[in-house]
């Protein structure tokens, strides 16, 4: 195995044990199945996703390593990605909590529904990969980038945004949690936060992306915005 599998293999296994200490910590029990199911649900497609950019595009993977409020060079970007981590691991405690008290009581077919709306906003995420090879985990325009049409991107500006709203979406029930639905809309203004940001420096920075954004209307939601 290659440094750079290594290094984006343990990325990923520490991400993992995070969740797991953030929902089974907080809910005092391992008694927890939706927590395993969601697991299980966004283990394999994360891991999947990583197999096939491992053996397609390494330079994608690469490219994506570099991530989070760290690895951003501007300060308002650290923040935005800062104010992103905490509320996506908040996200997980407070479902985690929800369970320990009893808060909720979600019907299992609604569970079910969360963790298919985790798989489809990973799917999308992993079209994203396969249309676009320049999707840097920082905001940044890479020597050569193009800019790209087809695919999800000809649906929304920022289809990987969009995919990450239906996950964050289906996370909360997918963990028996109504209580955490109160994250979702914290979470997409922090995305459209850096979304606006960044089209900010691709409409500076890559050619030919004003024409793109006349062709293509809508930023996050198909037909609304």
């Amino acid at each position: 195995m290659s440094s750079l599998n290594r290094q984006a293999f343990a990325g990923l296994a520490f991400l993992i044990v995070v969740l797991g200490a953030a929902l089974f910590a907080p809910a005092g029990t391992l008694d927890y199945w939706q927590a395993w199911v969601f697991l299980a649900v966004f283990s394999s497609g994360v891991v999947a996703i990583t197999i096939d950019l491992a053996k397609r595009d390494p330079a994608l993977l690469a490219r994506r390593i570099p991530a989070g409020p760290i690895a951003e060079k501007e300060r308002r970007q650290k923040v935005i990605q800062g104010l992103a981590s905490l509320v996506f691991v908040g996200g997980f405690v407070l479902c985690a909590l929800d369970r320990r008290q009893g808060w909720s009581h979600v019907p299992m077919m609604i569970v079910i529904a969360g963790d298919a709306l985790v798989a489809g906003g990973l799917f999308v995420v992993f079209r994203v990969f396969r249309a676009n090879t320049f999707t840097s985990g920082t905001i940044e325009v890479a020597p050569g980038q193009q800019v790209v049409s087809t695919g999800p991107y000809a649906v929304v500006r920022h289809p990987m945004y969009a995919g990450a709203l239906v996950m964050m979406l289906g996370v909360p029930l997918a963990l028996g949690s109504w209580w955490g639905l109160i994250v979702v809309p914290m979470m997409g203004l922090v995305i459209v936060s850096r979304l606006l940001d960044e089209e900010g420096h691709l409409a500076v920075d890559l050619r030919g992306y004003e024409d793109y954004r006349a062709q293509v209307k809508h930023r996050l939601v198909p037909f609304v915005w």
